[in-house]
């Protein structure tokens, strides 16, 4: 399955610009998305849009507009419009279960984003959300490889959209999941405290089968609190689909996020590479949020296209000078893994 076109909306400047700058730095525990003007998107239908909703189909339709009509719109989240959803309830308890403003209704389920996407395109097609908190993108990517290999000739919509409502972070702060004080964003791999910095973003691809494009070779998911049986999961995927293993991974996309109950597990995938992989890592340029792994795989997609990785985002060089595959691994909460195998040819 191959990325055929991308789009992406973050805190950096990296919405259809053909050279992405990363330089915005966090309010606080907050890395918010840099939204554009949503130009192709009517004035009357943008006030009424939640922020996922905006963000999503935003992203959505200048891919869209530059292409055949996609096969299906497929989206990974894991709030959705959490903030419709509650303003939705609390407009119950203020109206007295009276007349409510339906906008905050339509807009408040998870599938919203896919909906409004496929009716402003005008898109009949196969239209799902996986709503699978820290792997719903990953569940998304693996339903369209299922798709596309029962349909080859097709292409589909993918996408991975997430939102920092108000209640969300609250909730993750009372749970530990924020860091209350928070360094400079490239500090916050030294830090061993809880919890990490809030982001948000809607990263949404083109997808299909187009070989001289990046292709996805695999995509895998485990559910598991021990390093030893992730990185024998992680392991067995590589060497599945690399003739050469680990030795053939040029980039480790790193889902490090600073929280330092979990550093452990990225700590044991480096020691699996050798000495010639380099290591990047970007959450301290998206944030972190469930369907982070698209920022990811939107940062495989300009690494293997440029044949170089960002600044920003480097860790260690590595002695590769071409890059033809890269792996990405990221987590959730200590939970979730994800494993995904992006690479040239």
């Amino acid at each position: 399955m191959n990325i055929i076109q991308s789009t992406c909306i973050s805190a950096q400047n990296t919405f259809l610009t053909p050279e992405p700058a990363f330089g915005h730095l966090p309010a606080g525990s907050k890395l918010e998305a840099k939204e554009p003007p949503y130009e192709n998107i009517p004035r009357s239908l943008l006030r009424r849009m939640g922020k996922a909703v905006r963000m999503g189909v935003g992203a959505a339709l200048p891919l869209i507009e530059k292409n055949i009509t996609p096969n299906g719109i497929i989206i990974g989240t894991g709030n959705g419009g959490m903030e419709d959803c509650i303003r939705f309830l609390n407009q119950i308890i203020d109206y007295d279960e009276g007349t409510l403003t339906p906008t905050n209704f339509v807009q408040s389920t998870a599938n919203a984003i896919a909906a409004q996407a496929g009716l402003m395109s005008g898109n009949l097609g196969y239209n799902i959300t996986h709503v699978h908190r820290g792997l719903a993108f990953e569940n998304a990517v693996i339903d369209a490889l299922m798709l596309l290999k029962e349909n080859p000739k097709a292409n589909y919509l993918l996408g991975g959209i997430d939102e920092i409502s108000t209640y969300n972070f609250n909730i993750d702060q009372l749970g530990g999941w924020v860091k209350e004080e928070f360094p400079a964003t490239q500090d916050i791999y030294e830090t061993t405290s809880n919890g990490s910095l809030a982001g948000e973003g809607a990263v949404v691809f083109v997808v299909g089968n187009a070989p001289d494009k990046p292709d996805i070779k695999a995509c895998q998911t485990l559910h598991s609190t021990h390093s030893q049986e992730v990185m024998q999961s992680l392991g067995a995927m590589v060497e599945l689909h690399l003739p050469g293993g680990f030795a053939d991974v040029d980039v480790l996309i790193s889902g490090e996020n600073g929280d330092g109950r979990f550093k452990h597990f990225y700590t044991d995938c480096e020691a699996l590479l050798t000495n010639n992989t380099a290591i990047a890592r970007f959450k301290h340029l998206s944030g972190e949020f469930p369907s982070a792994s698209a920022f990811g795989l939107w940062l495989s997609g300009e690494i293997l296209k440029h044949q170089t990785i960002p600044v920003n985002a480097l860790k260690n060089p590595g002695s590769t000078s071409t890059f033809k595959n890269v792996l990405i691994y990221n987590n959730f909460r200590g939970q979730q893994h994800g494993f995904m195998l992006v690479g040239l040819g």
